[in-house]
């Protein structure tokens, strides 16, 4: 494999970037459009806007990370993309790691319970934030009061929508000023209750590890209206984590520098280089020695074409894990109110297709929202057939206006889903559908999704272990970009947080399934594999539980071998 650059220089490289939709979060994408935004005790002066930064052959210090997705967001309030999220967790740490799907450990605080309704939170006695101001009791109740204000932009509002005094979308009710539910006990101490008693797993995975912890007396003293667009959240100063924000230079870079009193070790790792490039242009870095690592998870996307290229490269290691994540046709519900004429877009989809040939076969045609990654896939449910000739008697039954072209908006950034949707619009052709195809960038499309401008669309959705989707279908929910109003679902998502085991939740999750294939409010398309890559000497990097990857991330080293 070809070594890092003998010295640290500069140059120019032409990149595109993109964002993909987070777990549980909608809301406008935050403005982040001033270049070089810097912030954190390290701020150094901006590099040239396109500069892209290299190190030395050797060098065990700097850890150089692919994206190909731009963080949207650094507000601990307001993650709209999976970018925004994956770099906050190097600088604000949660309650709970997550470093299996199946198990939670320790960071800023633990949780007991003896009746799965009130949890007692307790703080790390050694945690402290990067100014050297103690993490209390007082910030994750802030923090979790925050998310719930009716003023606050937030996309978190399903991880604390299981606390007693919020709405079922997480929105403090009108009679509190405060959370019922959540009282400080001491510095280190709080409680937690819930509206009834819950899973143990689902409160530790929404809430635990979800929920990144915000400092009180930096966000405190900022209207709660006024959080998105302060320099706290733009520029963050003060962390939890393991590294300090040093610098974005917007669609470029992020830089972060160690925390040498990161309260679980100083981090071996002194420096990192979050570089943003297109898929292709991430290829060419690796061959050249320039990368240790990509992000993963939908943010650091190699073409699946291209998989074999990496997995040619000496010295460079590409594994492949099953994603619980999806790829979906969206459907403006509101136009489109009849589930036959819903069912009918599904039927005229070769969706095993896209899997054989714009996936090499790597990942699954989704019958729901669940993969088979989920404990929770009902096995028995299967997708929909391919049947353009249903699909499109279908349609005439329903009354279908052929005439009027549909308004279809395929986002620019991941080169399957754009494939896939010139795929789609013919497929749509083929059944007497005209189709209007429009390209946007991934910040666009989201501001007309969330006004409900379009008729169909493309968008990826990022799913938890924990099978609570209500984010995405409940009436009302933070990224429910479809008009979704059914009384089924939201009866079946309360049931399904209502229950306190697999056992008790597994039925009520299959019952959705069938319902949601029933009624099509959204195309469920497929699923496609997660990749790590890595060099061989990288003593870190991505899992297989992609989410929690970085729960050892001040443990990584460097170590080359001569």
């Amino acid at each position: 494999m070809s070594k890092m650059k003998k010295m640290v220089k500069y140059g120019t490289v032409m990149f595109a970037s993109s964002l993909v939709l987070a777990a549980c979060g909608n809301g406008d994408v935050p403005d982040l459009e001033d270049d070089g935004a810097t912030g954190g005790d390290d701020t150094e002066e901006a590099a040239a806007e396109g500069d892209v930064p290299e190190v030395d052959e050797g060098d065990t210090s700097t850890l150089m990370i692919g994206l190909t997705n731009a963080p949207d967001s650094f507000n601990p309030f307001n993650r709209p993309g999976t970018a925004g999220t994956w770099i906050q967790r190097f600088f604000y740490d949660s309650l709970l790691t997550m470093p299996t799907a199946d198990s939670f450990e320790p960071a800023l605080g633990s949780f007991e319970t003896e009746d799965n309704q009130v949890f007692t939170v307790t703080i790390d006695e050694n945690a402290n934030w990067s100014d050297g101001e103690p993490v209390t009791a007082n910030d994750v109740a802030f923090t979790l009061n925050t998310i719930a204000d009716p003023e606050v932009e937030t996309t978190l509002g399903t991880s604390v929508a299981m606390i007693e005094g919020t709405d079922s979308s997480g929105v403090r009710l009108e009679e509190h000023d405060e959370l019922p539910g959540v009282e400080v006990v001491d510095e280190k101490t709080l409680t937690i209750t819930t509206k009834s008693p819950v899973d143990l797993a689902y409160l530790s995975e929404f809430l635990g590890f979800n929920v990144l912890i915000a400092p009180e007396h930096v966000f405190g003293d900022i209207e709660v209206a006024d959080i998105s667009n302060s320099e706290a959240a733009t520029m963050p100063s003060v962390f939890s984590g393991a590294y300090k924000f040093v610098e974005y230079d917007t669609d470029n870079y992020v830089h972060l520098e160690a925390n040498p009193d990161y309260y679980r070790g100083a981090p071996e790792i002194e420096t990192v280089y979050a570089r943003i490039m297109n898929g292709t242009a991430m290829i060419t870095e690796f061959q050249a020695g320039n990368l240790h690592m990509a992000a993963g998870g939908g943010i650091g996307m190699v073409p699946v074409q291209d998989i074999s290229l990496l997995e040619d490269i000496d010295g460079l290691v590409v594994d492949e894990f099953p994603s619980f994540n999806g790829q979906y046709m969206l459907i403006n519900n509101e136009r489109f109110d009849n589930p036959q004429v819903r069912r009918a877009f599904a039927h005229a989809l070769n969706r095993q297709l896209t899997v054989d040939n714009l996936l090499e076969g790597r990942g699954e045609v989704l019958a729901s929202t669940y993969s088979s990654a989920s404990p929770y896939k009902d096995e028995d449910l299967e997708p929909l057939e391919y049947d353009p000739e249903l699909a499109r008697e279908m349609l005439e039954e329903a009354g279908f206006d052929f005439d009027t072209p549909l308004e279809f908006v395929v986002p620019t950034g991941n080169v399957v889903r754009e494939q896939n949707g010139d795929l789609i619009e013919q497929w749509l052709t083929e059944i007497g559908v005209e189709v209007n195809q429009s390209n946007y960038d991934f910040p666009t499309w989201m501001s007309m999704a969330n006004d409900l401008d379009y008729d169909i669309g493309l968008m990826g959705w990022t799913h938890t272990v924990d099978p609570n989707i209500a984010s995405y279908l409940q009436t009302g929910g933070a990224s429910n970009n479809m008009g979704v109003e059914d009384p089924v679902i939201d009866d079946l998502l309360e049931q399904g947080m209502v229950g306190t085991n697999f056992e008790e939740r597994f039925p009520v999750y299959a019952e959705l399934q069938q319902h949601l294939q029933d009624e099509m409010p959204v195309v469920p398309l497929y699923s496609d594999s997660q990749f790590g890559v890595r060099v061989d000497y990288l003593n870190g990097g991505i899992k297989e539980f992609w989410a929690g990857s970085l729960h050892d991330l001040h443990e990584w080293t460097l170590d080359p071998q001569d």
